[in-house]
């Protein structure tokens, strides 16, 4: 849970890298005050038990000055893949099957570099320990996550910062920046499955894109190879869909829990609605990303359009051994964070792999070490 107004006194400390908003515990015995985050208010709809209570609402990345909203999806059934005749239709994208997602809420706009960078290069610490903040028992939980290895070098390639999307994190990475925010804000924060990102972007519809057919369309929407001029760029320039999700056909690919097996679809019944379909990984390649980038053709962006993951996304990165961070090569791959209306038991997050397993993190992948030449 978020924390709360304790009666507290409120103290602001302005930062070479903004202004940080703590509030400290009035003891009035002389002891070190008690520390805490600035109690937000908690937003109608914010802890909704069902989802007719669910509303948008935003969050706060605590420690920084950083938000990002979050819009209710409500679930339902719908019709994943695409049909025979759709233009573009890649592999794996049938056969067509009726499933259905539980609600949750969904990032409107991808994970930037702004909010990435608090988690990798740990700045909230950074700013609590110039402002001689203590940190609050969120922040704790946090500061215990492990982090990324540094990379190699500046994984932008020049293409931008401040509000652009994240990019050539590995599918670990992605997972564990999840974990730290859950620990940071008190929800429970994840990727998405690709039954719930394809419910997502298409937002009711069953056309090849959320706004209809017509790809010549697709630039009101949408960063494309078409469009792009060979780099991505700020989130949310472009229309949202009818969820009011932006981005979700191109600019970067979003990374997903999902195992890549183009013939997945296929072990649904024909006959039955499959509820909240997940193919829980069982090796680090392929994984699956989903919605196309500022690289790819239209046809590649389209609703039911799937991509494996490869090792070749990260074939040029120098560290020995090879990050299990970073993807030197995906300048193409981000990802956005959801949250499930009804929150899994710590058990069932480990067993689905909904979060980072022990396991996921050997020793070796801890240490920073680059080629000797």
């Amino acid at each position: 849970m978020r924390p709360l107004a304790f009666g507290l006194l409120a103290a602001s400390y302005a930062l070479s890298q903004g202004a940080v908003a703590v509030a400290q515990e009035e003891t009035g015995d002389g002891a070190p005050p008690v520390v805490a985050d600035m109690p937000k208010t908690a937003e109608p709809g914010e802890y909704a038990q069902t989802a007719a209570e669910m509303k948008a609402y935003t969050e706060e990345i605590g420690g920084t000055d950083l938000t990002f909203k979050m819009v209710p999806i409500p679930g339902g059934e719908f019709t994943i893949g695409s049909p025979e005749d759709e233009e573009g239709r890649g592999e794996g994208e049938g056969p067509q099957r009726r499933v259905s997602v539980s609600p949750f809420w969904m990032a409107d706009k991808e994970v930037t570099w702004d909010e990435y960078e608090v988690f990798l290069l740990k700045r909230d610490e950074q700013r609590r320990k110039l402002a001689g903040i203590k940190p609050s028992q969120y922040d704790l939980k946090a500061d215990a996550v492990t982090r990324p290895t540094k990379a190699y070098t500046d994984m932008t390639f020049d293409m931008g910062h401040d509000g652009f999307p994240a990019i050539c994190m590995t599918h670990l990475s992605a997972k564990m920046y999840c974990k730290w925010l859950s620990e940071k804000t008190g929800h429970f924060y994840r990727l998405p499955t690709e039954a719930e990102w394809e419910f997502a972007a298409r937002a009711g519809s069953q056309t090849a894109y959320h706004f209809g057919d017509d790809a010549e369309k697709l630039d009101e929407y949408a960063w494309s190879d078409d469009n792009a001029e060979w780099t991505y760029h700020p989130v949310g320039m472009k229309k949202p869909n009818a969820f009011g999700l932006y981005d979700m056909h191109g600019n970067v690919n979003e990374w997903t829990l999902d195992q890549y097996d183009p013939n997945f679809y296929a072990t649904f019944p024909a006959d039955k609605v499959t509820k909240d379909p997940y193919n829980i990984p069982k090796t680090i390649y392929p994984r699956t990303v989903r919605g196309g980038s500022w690289d790819q053709y239209p046809e590649e962006l389209r609703s039911a359009a799937r991509m494996p993951s490869t090792n070749d996304w990260k074939s040029d990165d120098p560290q020995i051994p090879q990050s299990i961070w970073w993807m030197t090569n995906s300048t193409h791959v981000g990802f956005r964070v959801m949250r499930p209306l009804h929150e899994p038991t710590e058990e069932e997050k480990l067993a689905q792999q909904l979060i980072p397993r022990p396991e996921d993190v050997p020793e070796w992948g801890l240490r920073e070490g680059f080629i000797d030449d």
